[in-house]
């Protein structure tokens, strides 16, 4: 009966979000007076996952699941519920995970809930509040099928540390050939991914072209940030379209999200909502961004991020 929790990791390692989802499931659990069970794939290390209230780990190693399938990993993560006998199932709100979410769903004949934000509000009947209406609302959502799938938002429910060891337990699940096969995979290296990234520092059209991209980079360099660009920008092959961020690109749900020349059109807004303080630097005071900014900073981008950029360089080694 214990909570089960999909833990993501990629080479070996744990990803940020693995250990925000097991700070959840703990949440659950102990609302619901049981324990949490972890699926973790290909992981080295799964002892890490008992800081944050994780009490047994479900560890699969086939090299079948290298490579990330929906209906593969929705199967196993099915096989992985029956054994345990749960009725609750949490999940992240990845790429991967928004994939195979409703496919797991379907395989357990359970109800979904996406973009949770916050430990349930009643475990019976088990009811969680989640985002509406690209973030500018919330709901509150009541799940009454036996068996329950949860998907939480990045940077919604954060780290929750836990005094606990995690037992380690081999599980080899029936993976049937699906009939894909993958070659290879490309993926971008010494930069931090904006799906896991606390920081991002976004830039738009106010740049007036790539050349100028060098003061973004820096910036992010120096706040260990990701880098991230308006619909536009990708549009015109200033930067790739994987740094597109806003409706029709990807989600922003960051700790600190820092707009610089983006003047903030509706799509925008809407993909980067989610993000807990916003600030925009922008030469126009009536740039709609401004309307949703927690700061502002009205002046010439080519003026205030190098002095910002100086000023983090000072505040790092004063403080290292």
């Amino acid at each position: 009966m214990s909570v089960l929790v999909y833990t993501e990791s990629e080479k070996g390692k744990f990803k940020k979000a693995a250990f925000e989802v097991a700070s959840y499931a703990k949440a659950v659990a102990d609302q619901m007076g049981t324990t949490v069970t972890a699926i973790a794939v290909n992981a080295d290390d799964v002892s890490e996952l008992g800081t944050y209230g994780v009490d047994k780990v479900l560890k699969v190693n086939d090299g079948k699941m290298d490579a990330f399938n929906a209906k593969t990993y929705a199967n196993v993560i099915k096989q992985a519920a029956e054994k345990e006998g749960t009725k609750v199932v949490i999940l992240s709100q990845s790429a991967d995970s928004k994939y195979l979410a409703p496919i797991l769903a379907v395989n357990l004949d359970a109800g979904y809930a996406s973009n949770v934000v916050a430990a349930p509000t009643s475990a019976s009947p088990f009811t969680v509040k989640r985002t509406a209406f690209t973030n500018k609302a919330f709901n509150f959502t009541t799940i009454d099928t036996d068996v329950k799938v949860v998907g939480v938002s990045n940077n919604s429910f954060g780290l929750v540390e836990n005094s606990g060891s995690a037992s380690a337990e081999a599980f080899s699940p029936n993976i049937p050939d699906n009939g894909v096969h993958v070659d290879s995979v490309d993926k971008a290296s010494n930069k931090v991914s904006i799906a896991d990234a606390e920081i991002v520092v976004s830039g738009g059209r106010g740049l007036k072209g790539p050349e100028n991209w060098g003061m973004i980079e820096e910036l992010a360099n120096v706040l260990g940030a990701a880098t991230a660009c308006s619909k536009p920008v990708s549009d015109l092959g200033w930067r790739p379209h994987s740094e597109h961020v806003g409706q029709t690109g990807k989600p922003v749900a960051s700790n600190l999200y820092i707009a610089v020349g983006i003047s903030g059109a509706i799509q925008h807004l809407a993909g980067i909502n989610a993000s807990k303080v916003k600030v925009v630097i922008n030469s126009d005071p009536e740039a709609p961004f401004f309307k949703a900014a927690d700061y502002g900073v009205v002046g010439d981008a080519f003026d205030v991020v190098p002095r910002l950029t100086e000023k983090l360089k000072e505040f790092k080694a004063q403080n290292a």
